[in-house]
């Protein structure tokens, strides 16, 4: 019995030094310097808005609004290559395009618009917009033609151009 007895008083007591040592380690406030979670430390995701690189500059400089794309149809210098969009405005430069890839859009206004030359892409589509009217084109490969005002008169704003080889 008195070894009964002894090994309840060892077992209660550890049970009592357990609870203690729980309350100690409870009751303690932390002592990190900081608690922020590791997402708002970090770096940010990286999330593609389309929105066109650099636009307010090239509007002021050349007077061109590029709004959105996916990347795939480029402002480009007209003397930089031979197989460009170019399209032809009144009262301005010639404007050019590079297409990288298969397919791209661009939205853009780019007013004044009369003429363009193709690149290879295998269609080129443009949408732009005269008065309240909206008016596109589908134009193959390599091909000069005539748009926007110089098919009507009226001025015309190229609004859109998309591309599939």
């Amino acid at each position: 019995m008195k070894t009964r007895n002894a090994w309840t008083r060892i077992l209660g007591t550890a049970a009592a030094a357990g609870v203690l040592a729980w309350a100690v380690v409870a009751g303690q406030t932390s002592t990190a310097t900081s608690s922020k979670p590791v997402a708002e430390t970090g770096p940010g995701y990286a999330i593609e808005d389309y929105n066109y690189p650099n636009a307010g500059k090239i509007l002021a400089e050349q007077g061109i609004v590029l709004k959105r794309g996916d990347g795939h149809i480029v402002l480009a210098d007209c003397r930089s290559e031979e197989n460009l969009l170019k399209f032809l405005a009144r009262d301005r430069a010639d404007v050019c395009f590079k297409v990288i890839g298969d397919e791209g859009f661009l939205t853009l206004e780019l007013k004044s618009v009369h003429g363009v030359r193709t690149d290879d892409s295998g269609n080129t589509h443009l949408a732009m917009t005269a008065e309240n009217d909206r008016v596109e084109y589908n134009i193959p490969a390599k091909t000069w033609e005539g748009v926007g005002e110089s098919v009507d008169g009226r001025e015309h704003v190229l609004v859109e151009i998309r591309v599939t080889k």
